[in-house]
């Protein structure tokens, strides 16, 4: 196996940090992960900076080995690689790139107020979790680490930053930092003149366009591994420097080349810890709270509905039955109780049978929500049987991403030609992706890639860099070498599941004072 001519994507996923290797026909060669959880610490959801450090090395310690195994050979270099992570949240740094502050994942819904006040300024949504509404709450707060940035960045950047020393990230990540402009090269002018306006008054000794880091589009260079990014990776020294590095890129970015929706009017739902939509667009769309628009690697417009709590109250709910099964002598496996459980939700009534769930494990902007309380409610006379309640919890997951895709689609009428589903969510055969039909009431595919997820779509966006000829676009490249044979399966919901699930959604939203409420008494 000549190592030059394959591709490393590695990327810092919420529940695990991944890796894959692929070879120049995009065929997985090996793969090494390590899994980590977000914390909540001083009211901050955080993963501490030693263990992003430690947690890339075991990942990338076990891609060795698993290397060795296959193929009896030590790595030494790679033909290119690349940097994907949760998208957005806050990491400043200073003039000597250390870290000011706690990283604030995408997670937190602590900048209501900036965001509000952003969003207005700009006549732009700002979510919650974007780096420009971090930055101006602690601004509004008045954070002290705030003078000292000399960097603005995220995750992504973060390390693309510890591996080149290039303060370069791709241009879908960068378009979730700060507003980019209609054509995808730059920052927005405007609203870099309105946003130094707003804070003049501070007399910081930086300049909002100055900390903002640079971006690339797809297929261009972003640097070469460091000897000190090389060790970082491979503390024993085999692995050597000079490897070309591909834009890092945020994993909502890198889900939609992993699923091949990065053409106008195709679409992808991920759906994991969190759950979002991404939906190319033809042209411009008003602008909606509940959508935000971010962009392709290769700069075209994305709507974006994202929602933080997708599957953490369903892991809760499985692992209760699993504890169940193992205390009453059965030797099930924790894969063996999602299929079953899963499988089960099929055969549930279509509505849920009048059982209620609210997965918000955190807060959930879209809804106005700073904070979340797992709720399970129902009537007095509802059946509990074990098909409802997981139906239940599989379409609480996915309610409100519906919400958001309810305004692109019935008030936007934006079109979608082609909706992939890849996570977690969609690992049990059918089921995930059943629910979701029924929810966008639209036909949803899987390919057989899907569960490789965002590294296996920044190893593609290194491919692309290396490979590509003169002029070839991303969305040729991904459809006439990368995808032209791939399998898929496409399910579309019965008239009977939609209208359940649409009757689910009203009992939903009536209930939600049930939610606000328990996040007023429940300590």
């Amino acid at each position: 196996m000549d190592l030059r001519n394959t591709c490393l994507g590695m990327e810092f996923g919420s529940t695990r940090i991944k890796l894959v290797l692929i070879d120049r026909d995009h065929r997985t060669l090996a793969q090494g992960s390590f899994e980590w959880e977000n914390r909540l610490e001083n009211g901050i959801w955080t993963y501490h900076y030693d263990e992003i450090d430690e947690g890339l090395r075991a990942a990338y310690r076990a891609l060795k080995d698993d290397i060795k195994e296959k193929y009896g050979i030590v790595p030494d270099t790679f033909g290119a690689m690349g940097i994907s992570a949760m998208m957005h949240g806050y990491l400043p740094l200073d003039r000597d790139m250390k870290p000011l502050a706690a990283f604030r994942t995408w997670r937190n819904t602590m900048t209501e107020e900036a965001a509000e006040t952003l969003s207005d300024l700009f006549d732009f949504n700002i979510p919650q979790r974007w780096s420009i509404a971090h930055l101006y709450q602690a601004i509004l707060n008045g954070e002290e680490h705030v003078r000292n940035i000399s960097v603005l960045t995220t995750l992504a950047g973060y390390m693309h930053l510890r591996l080149t020393r290039r303060n370069i990230l791709g241009v879908g990540e960068a378009s979730g930092i700060f507003p980019i402009s209609e054509d995808g090269r730059s920052y927005d002018d405007d609203d870099i003149v309105k946003f130094r306006k707003l804070i003049m008054d501070r007399k910081y000794p930086w300049d909002i366009e100055e900390i903002l880091p640079k971006f690339l589009l797809a297929g261009e260079n972003a640097g070469c591994l460091t000897e000190e990014g090389a060790l970082l990776l491979d503390p024993e020294g085999d692995l050597r420097p000079g490897i070309p590095f591909a834009p890092c890129e945020g994993d909502a970015e890198t889900g939609m080349v992993g699923t091949n929706s990065v053409r106008e009017r195709t679409g992808n739902v991920s759906a994991g810890t969190s759950d979002f939509a991404m939906v190319v667009l033809e042209g411009k769309i008003k602008r909606h709270m509940e959508v935000g628009i971010v962009a392709t690697p290769a700069g075209k417009p994305v709507a974006m509905v994202h929602c933080t709590n997708c599957t953490s109250d369903i892991n809760s709910w499985v692992d209760l039955f699993l504890e169940f099964a193992e205390l009453s002598g059965s030797k099930i496996t924790r894969t063996d109780a999602f299929n079953i459980l899963f499988e089960k939700a099929l055969e549930g009534e279509k509505d849920g049978g009048d059982l209620l769930h609210y997965n918000y494990f955190s807060g959930e902007a879209i809804i106005g929500m700073n904070e979340g309380r797992p709720v399970f409610t129902r009537l007095p006379g509802s059946r509990m049987n074990v098909a409802d309640f997981m139906r239940s919890c599989l379409m609480s997951a996915l309610s409100t991403l519906k919400i958001g895709m309810d305004i692109l689609i019935s008030s936007e009428h934006v079109r979608i030609d082609r909706m992939l589903g890849h996570g977690g969510f969609f690992k049990v055969p059918g089921v995930g992706q059943r629910i979701l039909s029924a929810a966008i009431s639209a036909p949803v595919s899987v390919m057989e890639t899907a569960a490789e997820g965002g590294p296996y779509g920044m190893a593609l966006l290194c491919a692309y860099m290396l490979f590509k000829d003169e002029g070839e676009s991303l969305e040729d490249y991904l459809d006439n070498r990368v995808f032209r044979d791939a399998k898929t399966t496409e399910i579309m919901a019965t008239e009977e599941d939609i209208e359940g699930f649409n009757t689910y959604l009203e009992r939903y939203k009536k209930a939600f004072v049930l939610e606000r409420k328990a996040v007023e008494v429940v300590f």
